[in-house]
């Protein structure tokens, strides 16, 4: 069982930068990898980036390459999204999720079991 905790979103003019932090519960959470996800009103939720359990690998949504930037602290049970240049169409709810087993490394949305509940970024123009 893992249990996930969303943390940093806010409010935010264009061009600025935004870290959020993804707090996961349990000994076995560094075996798990962690994706991101974001839901923007009325849009279904869709992918941003992941990670494997131990950092070494990562994965972003084409569209956002370049401007965000995941990564992971298994000392802290944390894993990070930083989302630099941020645009009006970043708005979204964002969600950290981890697969429904262990050492499991996918961006397929449905094989992700475990969700935080959600931070909500604005950005505003």
């Amino acid at each position: 069982q893992v249990q996930l905790v969303e943390s940093g979103g806010g409010l935010v003019q264009v061009g600025d930068s935004l870290r959020l932090s993804c707090a996961g519960s349990g000994r076995s959470f560094s075996r798990y990898a962690v994706g991101w996800f974001r839901q923007a009103p009325g849009k279904e939720r869709e992918f941003v980036a992941s990670i494997t359990w131990s950092g070494s690998s990562t994965h972003y949504a084409d569209s956002l390459k370049g401007r965000f930037t995941i990564s992971r602290d298994n000392a802290k049970n944390t894993v990070y999204l930083q989302m630099n240049s941020l645009k009006p169409e970043d708005t979204a709810v964002y969600h950290c999720a981890a697969p429904g087993r262990s050492m499991v490394f996918t961006t397929t949305l449905g094989a992700y079991a475990y969700w935080g509940q959600g931070t909500q970024v604005t950005v505003s123009s």
